[in-house]
């Protein structure tokens, strides 16, 4: 079985390589945005002069006699400008797959990333303790914090820009023996807002609430930002300081996510969890003109607090990383989980008396309506159903990408 997973480390580039990183971000983003327009607004005048549709072959070829031509796109690595033009061919073939909406152009500041794909001319070394360096086209070598092992061999290396900091995802892979079935019990999950998971064993996991206790000194950064003068210093500083505490947030969320994901594998060999639809639930509820919504307030508050969870990122942790241990991770229907007796099995919305308590109309049963509801979502992976590993995990081909692939 092949493995691909992906390290993450922070850059420390020099001034010099910073300049550089930035320019070829920017170069990347202009050849993304260039092909972007072309596909969207001069696709039948390309096809009516050369009788052929526009393709990634076909705008790869003009990107080469488009770098003859500009000097400062010459200068940039051939390779991530390649990168792009992939990436927005497989936008497009998402969106006419159904999978994703129509593609959008990149902007500055928050797509500032690219992708070296060829190994040959990667390398990544130890300095010390927990440091290292990493070696780039047109960077050289670029020093970085938090070393930890490659396990395998380099496939690709991803360099990004976050408030104000480069990182650098180091994808590799080995082959590994399939690990064998676990033997762990299994468990459900019952995800919610008030609380973030309660088990069916009768534990009940409180929420992070990352960005809700950040929300206050977010609001004030925002308020600082409107107004500063547009195209100033100032403005790029404020700008600065509210990407810095959503990017506190994101990271204080996916450490939360991680270490609760880690103690449920290493305890469960089968995971069963909902098949929430997180799109829908969390739409808003502004409606239209002509037909507008209720509890338009209360609807946004409550959204706020569904993607506040991460309850997609959790899965994904617990997907890759029952894998690496031989369990599975299993989705049922959600459907009237909340309102089914986990003890006598009859369905009545009455039993639900409060957010939190359960009382059967029909046998009398009292328990915790999150602990009892987490009860009937592992009794329903009895059923037929397919593992998340099928549906959801798809093959990663990019630096970033967890899971396995066959």
């Amino acid at each position: 079985m092949i493995q691909r997973k992906a390290n993450r480390y922070r850059l420390y580039p020099d001034a010099g390589q910073r300049e550089t990183l930035a320019r070829i971000a920017g170069a990347c983003r202009m050849v993304y945005n260039l092909a972007l327009e072309q596909r969207r607004d001069w696709w039948q005048r390309y096809r009516d002069r050369t009788g052929q549709a526009i393709s990634f072959a076909g705008q790869c070829r003009e990107l080469t006699a488009l770098r003859q031509e500009v000097d400062w796109l010459r200068e940039a690595p051939i390779h991530p400008l390649q990168q792009a033009l992939r990436d927005l061919n497989r936008a497009y073939q998402n969106f006419f797959s159904g999978r994703t909406g129509y593609p959008t152009p990149r902007r500055k500041g928050l797509h500032d990333s690219f992708r070296f794909p060829d190994p040959t001319s990667l390398r990544v070394e130890r300095t010390g303790k927990r440091t290292g360096r990493i070696k780039l086209p047109k960077l050289g070598w670029v020093a970085f914090r938090g070393w930890y092992d490659l396990p395998g061999a380099i496939r690709n290396i991803t360099l990004s820009r976050r408030a104000g900091q480069w990182f650098a995802s180091v994808q590799w892979e080995r082959d590994c023996a399939e690990p064998a079935s676990s033997v762990q019990p299994a468990v459900g999950l019952d995800m919610g807002v008030s609380v973030f998971a309660a088990t069916s064993t009768g534990e009940l996991i409180a929420p992070g609430d990352f960005g809700k206790n950040a929300l206050r000194a977010l609001q004030k950064a925002q308020r600082a930002v409107s107004r500063k003068k547009k195209g100033s210093a100032n403005r790029r500083k404020a700008i600065w300081r509210v990407q810095k505490l959503h990017a506190r947030v994101a990271n204080a969320r996916k450490d939360f996510l991680h270490k609760l994901s880690t103690t449920i594998t290493k305890n469960h060999g089968r995971v069963v969890v909902e098949a929430l639809q997180v799109r829908n639930m969390s739409a808003s509820a502004k409606g239209t003109a002509e037909e507008p919504g209720r509890n338009v307030r209360q609807k946004s508050g409550l959204n706020r607090s569904i993607l506040d969870q991460g309850w997609r990122m959790f899965r994904t942790f617990l997907g890759y990383k029952l894998a690496e241990r031989g369990g599975r991770l299993v989705e049922v229907p959600a459907a009237y989980t909340s309102q089914t007796c986990s003890v006598c099995g009859v369905t009545d919305p009455a039993s639900r008396v409060s957010q939190a308590r359960f009382v059967c109309t029909a046998c009398g049963h009292i328990e915790n309506a999150d602990i009892n509801a987490a009860k009937n979502i592992l009794r329903r992976a009895d059923s037929p159903l397919k593992p998340v590993e099928g549906h959801r995990i798809k093959r990663p081909v990019e630096a970033g990408s967890l899971g396995w692939a066959a």
